[in-house]
């Protein structure tokens, strides 16, 4: 019986994730470390973004692996919070098992991930290159090894993108995920705040996980208005919390009949009919 990490997508397919630990264990390194996450490994919705990703890094038959039990939280949510000894805790927790496996390149399924490991963990000991998955797909795309065909197509559909607060004026990350949605052929809209004049989704900051403060409008209401008066049927989105935000936007104006939020990751696995 093979000792992989299985990862179950919605057609009962079973992916075989290996471990650093199994891939050393053989002998072997990974071209990449793929960091899951907690969202990426734990929330439902988000699960299936981390399957597409899985899909497409198999696809072009890029060797990776993944931390499995041995990955923890990259501290970010606490360091957000004001708790800088618990993320100082956290992050050393995660640069020693990186360290020990003599990791160099990263992608990420989120931003949150992505700026922490990227900007934070070099001054406590852990360089490595970090990528965001969306710049992953971008390179791809580049590279002739994606290339929208085969699978369902986007042609006439008009899409709108929401930058990950993060992604975008955190790491000046703005034209990979366009350039993904740019070859699908679609009408792409740009929201009134987009790029470095963005609006939150209103998880940021370790909003997400507690209540917000009173106000006059839930900020992912406002967002997703914004999403609304592009007419697109499609808001794509680079990260797992501002799925969730986005999602949430959608419901409460009763408009899940006409719009879908999907991930950059899962529009170009249905574009490439992987």
């Amino acid at each position: 019986m093979e000792n992989k990490s299985k990862i179950e997508n919605s057609t009962s397919e079973i992916f075989k994730v290996p471990t650093m630990a199994e891939m050393v264990a053989e002998g072997k390194e990974p071209e990449i470390l793929f960091w899951v996450g907690c969202a990426g490994s734990f929330d439902e919705r988000a699960q299936k973004i981390t399957r597409d990703i899985c899909k497409i890094l198999q696809h072009v038959g890029i060797s990776f692996a993944i931390l499995g039990t041995e990955e923890s939280c990259t501290g970010d949510p606490a360091k957000r919070a004001g708790n800088e000894f618990l993320f100082q805790m956290q992050a050393m927790m995660n640069i020693e098992v990186l360290n020990g496996y003599n990791i160099k390149k990263i992608v990420t399924g989120c931003p949150h991930c992505f700026n922490t490991i990227k900007n934070e963990y070099p001054g406590l000991g852990g360089t490595y290159e970090v990528i965001h998955h969306t710049q992953l797909i971008q390179q791809l795309i580049d590279e002739g090894k994606l290339k929208a065909e085969g699978g369902e197509s986007f042609k006439g559909k008009r899409i709108t993108y929401h930058d990950p607060c993060y992604l975008g004026r955190g790491n000046n990350v703005y034209e990979a995920p366009r350039k993904a949605l740019e070859i699908l052929d679609t009408e792409l809209v740009e929201m009134k705040r987009c790029k470095s004049n963005g609006l939150c989704c209103g998880a940021g900051g370790a909003q997400m996980f507690k209540e917000p403060e009173k106000g006059n409008k839930e900020i992912n209401d406002e967002r997703i208005d914004e999403a609304i008066a592009t007419n697109a049927t499609v808001v794509a989105a680079g990260c797992p919390f501002c799925m969730t935000m986005l999602t949430d936007g959608v419901k409460h104006r009763d408009k899940e009949q006409e719009i879908q939020v999907l991930d950059i990751a899962e529009i170009t696995v249905r574009a490439n009919g992987l």
